[in-house]
């Protein structure tokens, strides 16, 4: 039985290794879109601490998403150099700080703005709690959206460009370079660091989930009152999980800033964080392999669509619109998901065990 799962381990670690050489056969558009999938796994990872082990629905974690990537654009591009004369006296190309500096910084901003929403937020549950962090991560968006006067810190709805790539003691990632023969591309080697940072995510998360905290978490998920009767200080421990939810979010914005060399306010809308709980509820709300399916099925299934779209947009003469009618498809896969698997693709399999024997009066 070990020999077997250490076998089905290396196929699955090779495979995940060839993918991204196989896929940019096909054009980088391909690997471009596992990037992204990639980076969707890190950001349900993260929402799965707050909602998924603690209970807390938060529809406003796109929010730190934002902090992460603009603050990564802040100090990799030349953008504070033209807004601010006396960083252009010092820094005339801008700061263009190393990653070591500002991913650290990226993960620290983000946890801290986890913790400013979770504090207010302590008392509520439910739609109410919904509302407050739907408002949260609507105002960070609006904010983005208007600072660019007086002073021009975001660049406004124009966005922010001429972001570094990333670079790794000198080796740029945002280059094509060639190994033994075998040129990669800049969206491969991308892949490779994105791969990286979920693996490192999945074995904290695993270690969280089975941690003193983890258990705490849950208990507070369960039953917040029997929680805060058994001892357990329920004020820190929510403070714990946003923070600690929103650094995932902070290196993934990072991540994608230097991804896409390019921020701007319509990257972090609301519809963008309802797609991440959507990902959390769909693969499975507390169960790491389920969130990780979650994420990879809704980050893909839009660009699968895209080639169904068309067809049935030229069946209809026209007269729909690809990217509505895609909408469409999305929501009714969606639809017959949650139908027929209530508790997500892949749920955990003690979640719900105590309410299935309180039903049967055990």
């Amino acid at each position: 039985m070990k020999t077997k799962k250490i076998v089905t381990f290396l196929i699955v670690a090779a495979a995940l290794l060839v993918l991204p050489l196989i896929l940019q056969q096909g054009g980088n558009a391909w690997v471009r879109i596992v990037d992204m999938a990639l980076l969707y796994v890190l950001l349900a990872l993260g929402l799965n601490i707050v909602v998924g082990y603690a209970g807390l629905l938060d529809l406003g974690y796109v929010a730190f998403f934002a902090v992460g990537a603009y603050l990564y654009a802040l100090l990799a591009s030349p953008h504070l150099a033209d807004a601010f004369p006396f960083i252009a006296a010092n820094f005339p190309n801008g700061l263009h700080l190393p990653i070591w500096a500002i991913i650290p910084m990226a993960a620290a901003l983000a946890g801290l703005f986890g913790v400013l929403l979770g504090a207010p937020t302590l008392k509520l549950r439910g739609d109410y709690l919904a509302i407050v962090t739907l408002g949260f991560g609507e105002i960070i968006r609006v904010f983005l959206n208007n600072l660019d006067r007086p002073i021009n810190l975001t660049n406004g709805p124009k966005g922010i460009s001429q972001i570094d790539s990333m670079k790794f003691f000198g080796f740029d990632l945002g280059k094509t370079h060639d190994f033994f023969g075998i040129e990669f591309t800049s969206v491969s080697m991308y892949y490779y660091l994105f791969l990286v940072l979920v693996i490192v995510s999945v074995v904290i998360c695993h270690r969280l989930e089975n941690s003193r905290i983890g258990r705490a978490w849950m208990a507070i998920r369960e039953d917040e009152i029997a929680a805060k009767a058994m001892g357990i200080n329920t004020r820190n421990l929510k403070l714990l999980a946003f923070g600690m939810g929103a650094t995932f979010g902070g290196v993934s914005g990072s991540m994608f800033a230097a991804f896409q060399g390019f921020v701007s306010p319509e990257s972090f809308s609301l519809m963008e964080s309802v797609m991440i709980v959507a990902m959390v509820v769909l693969g499975g709300i507390g169960h790491l392999p389920g969130v990780i399916l979650g994420a990879l099925l809704l980050a893909a299934l839009p660009e699968v669509l895209r080639h169904v779209a068309g067809p049935l947009q030229a069946m209809t003469g026209g007269r729909l619109d690809s990217a509505i009618l895609r909408q469409l498809l999305i929501a009714l896969a969606m639809i017959t998901i949650m139908l027929s698997r209530p508790r997500g693709l892949w749920p955990a399999p003690d979640h719900g065990k105590s309410l299935v024997n309180t039903g049967n009066g055990k």
